[in-house]
């Protein structure tokens, strides 16, 4: 979140990330709600301050046998109490409705980001290989995943409902074969490999800032209190809440390896064939949390980014990169970069990563702190991005590497994962 000191004097640069966003705020509601609080706040640390001072005088006169003074103050207390009472009361619901508003006070934006409404205005900053080319007629994912008997659709959505899928023999081995490539990569730059909880609590995703805009998209386990996570990030920014973190040797480096569930709500009749948009799927996520600097942030922004392309150059795929523009981006973010595959049977490149920068907007909401070289308590930086995803990622990957022979090249990269196999299919 943003600090309300900060919002107070910046209304103008508050209203204006939120219209570029696309998100409606109630700032004049928060300010007013803001002004109340610290007044009441104000009240009723005087009112306590009143009864204690109250309370420790009965004592004194009790000490000199003076009961009439003391019983009069009892009463005195009393009144206090129950005036007190009414002001906490009345605070406590001033607290609750400012969390509500802060949370929908989303992040500020990167000068360098796009202003947009919709994907269609992301920028285009960078474009790696040639769009493939065939001298026969391709197939689709779901027609290669089919003939080798690389996944089952129909009985996943048999079992599961719409957007499910069963992973078989070597569709299995490829998805896992991404996942470890990807995790051996970044463990040899220096990222601590992690294996998340999958059930989290509400307030794990709100200081993540996945809620409250994210909770139409994520699936909740009502009888538990908790919620399925829809990527390792929120239980990666989790672990270090509120703690003073050690910063001194560097940044902290993770990469979680979860398993994660996804609604897709407000997605119907959209990217609903094969594996594109599924409900379960599996990430290795890259979260950095770093010293409260824009200039080693953004420099970090540009390293995971880069662990995210150096694993599609592995596997051999030609890929773009967009700055995503304010329409597009998430509330939370503050620059924000996506990775589009190319897709043959799309005949477009499709999101298959994601890098974003949020400032100190994780760390405030989580309590992340760190000392600065001063000895200074400070919020700390974090951002994020996705080393890989599957299974969509092996729909470029069984696209873009068929063979007129019905073969499917396996990227040398991914070869000692996949038990020396070159190819699949053929003899």
């Amino acid at each position: 979140m943003l600090e309300m000191k900060w919002i107070r004097h910046h209304q103008k640069e508050v209203t204006e990330a939120a219209r570029n966003k696309g998100i409606d705020i109630s700032l004049d509601e928060l300010l007013l709600v803001d002004e109340k609080k610290r007044e009441l706040s104000q009240q009723v640390d005087e009112l306590r301050a009143e009864r204690n001072r109250l309370t420790a005088s009965i004592a004194e006169c009790l000490a000199r046998k003076q009961q009439e003074e003391a019983d009069e103050k009892k009463k005195q207390v009393r009144a206090t109490n129950r005036e007190l009472s009414v002001f906490e009361d009345e605070l406590q619901h001033l607290e609750k409705r400012y969390e509500e508003l802060m949370d929908t006070i989303p992040n500020l934006m990167s000068s360098e980001t796009p202003i947009g409404a919709t994907d269609k205005d992301n920028v285009v900053v960078k474009v790696v290989g040639e769009r493939t080319t065939f001298d026969f007629e391709p197939r689709d994912h779901i027609r290669i995943g089919e003939d080798h008997d690389l996944f089952d659709l129909p009985r996943g959505v048999k079992v599961a409902g719409t957007r499910n899928y069963y992973l078989k023999g070597m569709g299995l081995y490829l998805h896992r074969a991404v996942q470890q490539l990807a995790l051996d990569l970044l463990t040899e730059r220096g990222f601590t490999a992690m294996d998340v909880p999958l059930m989290v609590r509400e307030d794990t995703l709100r200081n993540a800032a996945f809620f409250p805009a994210g909770k139409d998209q994520t699936y909740e386990m009502k009888d538990e209190n908790k919620w399925l996570v829809g990527t390792s990030e929120g239980p990666l920014v989790s672990y270090y809440a509120n703690e003073v973190v050690d910063l001194t040797n560097g940044p902290i480096q993770l990469a979680g390896v979860s398993t994660c569930f996804r609604k897709e709500a407000g997605s119907a009749g959209k990217d609903v064939r094969g594996l594109y948009r599924v409900h379960q799927f599996a990430k290795v996520e890259q979260v950095i949390i770093c010293e409260h600097d824009e200039e080693i942030a953004d420099r970090l922004l540009e390293q995971i980014t880069r662990n995210a392309e150096e694993i599609l150059n592995l596997l051999e795929l030609p890929y773009r990169i967009v700055a995503v523009c304010s329409g597009d981006m998430g509330a939370k973010n503050y620059k924000q970069y996506d990775i589009e595959t190319w897709m043959p049977s799309r005949e477009a490149y499709g999101e298959t990563h994601s890098s974003s920068l949020l400032l100190d907007f994780q760390a405030r909401r989580s309590g992340i702190r760190y000392r600065d070289q001063h000895g200074e308590l400070r919020y700390c930086y974090t951002m994020n991005n996705t080393a890989v995803a599957s299974p969509r990622i092996l729909i470029p990957l069984l696209e873009n590497h068929q063979r007129s022979d019905g073969t499917i090249y396996i990227p040398q990269a991914l070869r000692p994962y996949m038990r020396g196999l070159a190819s699949l299919g053929g003899h």
